[in-house]
This record gives structure tokens, C-alpha cells and sequence, in this order.
């Protein structure tokens, strides 16, 4: 036994169109499905039950089972998934469609969700005959024969289905209330003998073998897993002692600039020393122009003196 989720929004499979097209579109009902739960239960020779469907209603009304497949029952909620209320409901229309009792038991197979870990759904498959096996966690795609043949068929023939629906529906939206008539249609093509069949014996349960993990299956996730070459690597640096010499360190014994030293005994060495302009007079740029210069003033000088004589003379 196994649930899987149902939508109103297809993936379409395959879409026709002409060659060197690169974007195809295709309708669909909605932007955004809403999911209905769907459980089946096979056996290992390929027989089945009807389906049992979760509605995401408050109420459920047999309306809603409009369509489906004969023998099929239902149960809602709000979210649309399997509860511990509907896990009891749905086990009452197993041990209706099996006829098990304690003279004719029956194994059951399911993955170890809360919902199937009701003690009012236990206790009512023991009274009747019906031994609880449950997978362990994170298993269910190696073990649950429905995962390995059966709803990978199923959800193509559904999707096929909704296209063929919504084309010969125009300008209608798929609701909930369409997909029993989807399953029903879709159901009978997937859930074969030979799918199921097949499901029970790559998942190994039956004929049993108890091989079906492999070795490798049991390693480590790479992710988490350091390569052992660098591994090795790093364990021999670890290993290895650190002989290099230590560098020598020269004291010097020269005062260094720090909060150590007096700031008035740096200001009394600045002081005490020479000038730049003391040590290094500046050379006297002797250029054309300034040479002329010169010597304008020059005559200029000795003119004055001649008119300066002159003047003296005729005075006396």
C-alpha cells in the first residue's frame, strides 16, 4: 500500500510542433495544481483494490467520486493528505475488498508514516487477520513496489489523460472533482499484472531476497568524504617535527623612536643641528638676464656719482 498525489495541473508529455521551434507552449487548466491523495494496494501476483481518494474539502459528499472506478471510496480534509482518521477508514475498505480474517492473513506492506501509526488502525487489522510490516525510513524507493513500476506508468497515462481532457474541453478548467474521471481512465493502463509483478521482484520482496542493497549503497555521501591522498597528506605535515632555525635577533642599541624617550631631549637634538641652508648654500643662479641686470645697475650707479661731482664744481 502507497499514496501518491494527484493534481489538476498536468506536465505535458509530449507536444508536436514543427521543427527549429525552440519555445512551445502547451495549456494547461491552472497556474498552480491542487493536490488529491490517491492510495492503491497490490498484491504480488498482480491483482489490486479499488482506489481510495482524499479530497482537500472540509466535508466529504459522494459526488466528489463521480466517475471513478468501481469499488472506489474517499474521505477529505483540509490539507488533502493521509491522517490517522482516514488511515482507519481506508483499512475498512481493504479488509472489505480482501475478504482477510485470521484464517486467511494477510502481510502488509507500507512506509512508517505518522498517519499509519494509529493504535485504532492496528488494533482493527489484527482483529482481522492482517500483519503490519512497515519499510524503514528512507527506503520506500528501493522497497515499495507501487514506487518502483507502478506510479512512474501511472503518473504518464494521467498526464496523457489531462491533455486529452483539456482538448476536448475548450475554455474549461480542470478541477477537482475531474481526476477520478482521469484516474479512471489512466488506472487501468498502468496498474497491470506485469507492472506489478515486475515492482515485487526488482524490489526483491517477492520472490525475497535480501541482497537489494548493494555494497556501495552503504558508503559514505562524497560530499562528506575527504579523498585519502590529502588526507594523508595532511597527516604527514602533522607528523612532521619543525626543525628549521629560528632567525637571531640583533639588539640595537641605538635609541628608537617610542614613548619611551623624552619628547624635550628630541626637541633640544633638532635644535642643536645645523641647517640645510648652513650646510648647503644656495648657489647663485648666474643666467643672461641676470647678468644684464647687473650691470644696468651698475651704470646707473656710477652716472649718479659723475652728476653728483658735477653738481659740486659750478657751486663753487
Amino acid at each position: 500500500m502507497d499514496e501518491t498525489g494527484i493534481t489538476t495541473v498536468q506536465k505535458p508529455d509530449r507536444i508536436v510542433a514543427r521543427r527549429g521551434f525552440k519555445q512551445v507552449g502547451r495549456i494547461t487548466s491552472q497556474e498552480r495544481g491542487t493536490l488529491v491523495t490517491l492510495a492503491i494496494a497490490v498484491n504480488a501476483i498482480g491483482n489490486s483494490i479499488p482506489p481510495y481518494f482524499i479530497f482537500p474539502r472540509v466535508n466529504f459528499r459522494e459526488h466528489m467520486l463521480s466517475g471513478a472506478p468501481p469499488g472506489s471510496a474517499g474521505a477529505a480534509n483540509q490539507s488533502g493528505w493521509m491522517k490517522k482518521e482516514h488511515f482507519l477508514h481506508w483499512c475498512q475498505h481493504f479488509v472489505k475488498h480482501t475478504g482477510c480474517s485470521k484464517e486467511r492473513p494477510v502481510l502488509l506492506f507500507l512506509d512508517n508514516h505518522d498517519s499509519h501509526l494509529s493504535i485504532d488502525s492496528l488494533d482493527y487489522l489484527k482483529e482481522n487477520g492482517v500483519t503490519v510490516l512497515s519499510f524503514p525510513p528512507h527506503c520506500s524507493h528501493k522497497l515499495q513496489p507501487l514506487d518502483r513500476s507502478v506510479y512512474g506508468p501511472l503518473k504518464k497515462y494521467v498526464n496523457t489523460a489531462c491533455d486529452g481532457w483539456i482538448t476536448s474541453h475548450p475554455g474549461s478548467s480542470m478541477t477537482i472533482y475531474d481526476d477520478p474521471k482521469i484516474v479512471a481512465v489512466a488506472l487501468p493502463s498502468a496498474i497491470t499484472p506485469k507492472n506489478i509483478t515486475a515492482g515485487f521482484k526488482v524490489s526483491r520482496v517477492y520472490p525475497f531476497n535480501e541482497c537489494v542493497f548493494s555494497e556501495d549503497e552503504f558508503l559514505p555521501s562524497y560530499a562528506t568524504d575527504r579523498p585519502l591522498i590529502e588526507q594523508a597528506k595532511d597527516d604527514e605535515i602533522d607528523r612532521k617535527p619543525n626543525n628549521s632555525p629560528k632567525p637571531k635577533i640583533s639588539q640595537d642599541t641605538s635609541p628608537q623612536p617610542g614613548t619611551s624617550r623624552d619628547y624635550s631631549e628630541i626637541l633640544n637634538a633638532d635644535s642643536s643641528m645645523p641647517k640645510t641652508s648652513e650646510i648647503n648654500p644656495p648657489l647663485e643662479e648666474k643666467t643672461p638676464e641676470k647678468q644684464i641686470i647687473k650691470n644696468i645697475n651698475i651704470l646707473a650707479k656710477e652716472d649718479t656719482e659723475l652728476n653728483t661731482q658735477k653738481k659740486n664744481s659750478q657751486s663753487i
